[in-house]
C-alpha cells in the first residue's frame, strides 16, 4: 500500500502568509501540518509516500530531507534530544509537481505510475485526525473487508453540510455502501447527513473512472474526483467508513486557530499556562 498527499493548491484563504509559506508547513505548535499526515501513514505501515506539490513548495521536500548543518551542530554539542527532533522520517518521500492547477482529478491522474495498479491512500492536509488506530489504518482495514474504494465520513448537523461532499448511503452503520456523492449541496437537498473528509482509499479503478469523467483535460479548466467516484459507486464499488478519532480542520483560518489551541491543550507543558492565558483573555473581554 502506498500513500499520496495532495499539496499543490494555492491556499488563498491564508493569504498573504501562503504566498511564500505553503499552508502544509503551517505549524501546529512545533510540527508542520503535513508532518502529522506522514506520521499517520507511517504508523499504518505505509513506507512509500508521494507529495503532489507545485513549484512554490520546494520547502516541503527540504523538510523531509536530512538537515546536515543542524545535525552536525547538535552532534558536536551532544544535544541528542534536538537531534531526535530533526531526524528524518523512516518513509521514502517522493515528490511530483502538478504543473497546472487543474483540480484534484488532474492531480490524481498524475499519480497513476507511482501507485502501480495497487490500492492507495490519499490525504488532503486540510484534515488531521488523531485516532487509535490511525485513520489510514482504519481505511486499510475497511478495504480488506470489502475491496471497495473507501471514503471517510462523519455525521454532521444540517447547518454544516453545505461545506462538504455528502454521500447517499444504501445502509447505515460503521461501513456503508455508497450510491452517490453530492458536492456541497444546497440546503434542503442533502441526500444524508454524512459528510466526507480529506482521506480516501482508492482502488486502481479510479483512474479509468477519472479518464471517463475528464471531459475538460487539455488545460481548459479544473475537475474534481466527485464524478469519478459516482461512476464507481454506480457499479457498487464505493463504500464509506464512519471513522474513529478527533478531526482537526485546517482548511480555513478559524479552524486552524481553534485546532492549534486544541492540540496545545493535549500537551502537558502547555495545558495549564494556556488555560491561565485564556482565563485572562475572557476576563478582559467580559469587562
Amino acid at each position: 500500500m502506498k500513500g499520496v498527499i495532495l499539496a499543490a493548491g494555492y491556499a488563498t484563504r491564508f493569504l498573504p502568509a501562503s504566498k511564500t509559506i505553503p499552508k502544509e508547513m503551517f505549524p501546529l505548535i512545533d510540527r508542520p501540518a503535513i508532518d502529522f499526515i506522514v506520521q499517520e501513514m507511517v504508523d499504518s505501515g505505509i513506507q512509500d509516500i508521494l507529495l503532489v506539490s507545485s513549484r512554490r513548495k520546494k520547502v516541503l521536500e527540504d523538510y523531509f530531507d536530512r538537515e546536515v548543518e543542524l545535525s552536525s551542530a547538535f552532534e558536536e554539542s551532544h544535544q541528542h534530544k534536538k537531534l531526535e527532533l530533526i531526524k528524518p522520517t523512516t518513509a521514502n518521500i517522493f515528490t511530483l509537481r502538478q504543473q497546472y492547477m487543474m483540480g484534484t482529478g488532474n492531480a490524481l491522474m498524475l499519480v497513476e505510475p507511482f501507485v502501480n495498479n495497487e490500492p492507495f491512500v490519499v490525504a488532503y492536509p486540510d484534515d488531521i485526525v488523531f485516532g487509535d488506530p490511525p485513520l489510514t489504518q482504519q481505511l486499510i482495514d475497511a478495504w480488506k473487508a470489502c475491496g471497495d474504494t473507501i471514503l471517510t465520513v462523519k455525521e454532521l448537523p444540517k447547518n454544516e453540510l453545505q461545506r462538504y461532499g455528502i454521500i447517499d448511503p444504501e445502509n447505515t452503520g460503521k461501513r456503508m455502501k455508497v450510491r452517490s456523492m453530492v458536492e456541497k449541496p444546497e440546503s434542503g437537498t442533502e441526500p444524508s447527513s454524512f459528510a466526507t473528509y480529506g482521506r480516501y482509499l482508492y482502488t486502481p479503478d479510479i483512474f479509468d473512472a477519472l479518464r471517463s469523467s475528464d471531459t475538460r483535460h487539455k488545460h481548459q479548466g479544473e475537475f474534481t474526483q466527485t464524478e469519478a467516484i459516482n461512476l464507481m459507486a454506480a457499479k457498487g464499488k464505493v463504500s464509506a467508513l464512519q471513522f474513529e478519532g478527533t478531526r482537526y480542520d485546517l482548511g480555513e483560518p478559524l479552524g486552524y486557530l481553534v485546532s492549534s489551541i486544541k492540540v496545545a491543550m493535549e500537551r502537558s507543558e502547555f495545558k495549564k499556562p494556556l488555560l491561565e492565558e485564556m482565563k485572562k483573555l475572557l476576563a478582559s473581554h467580559q469587562s
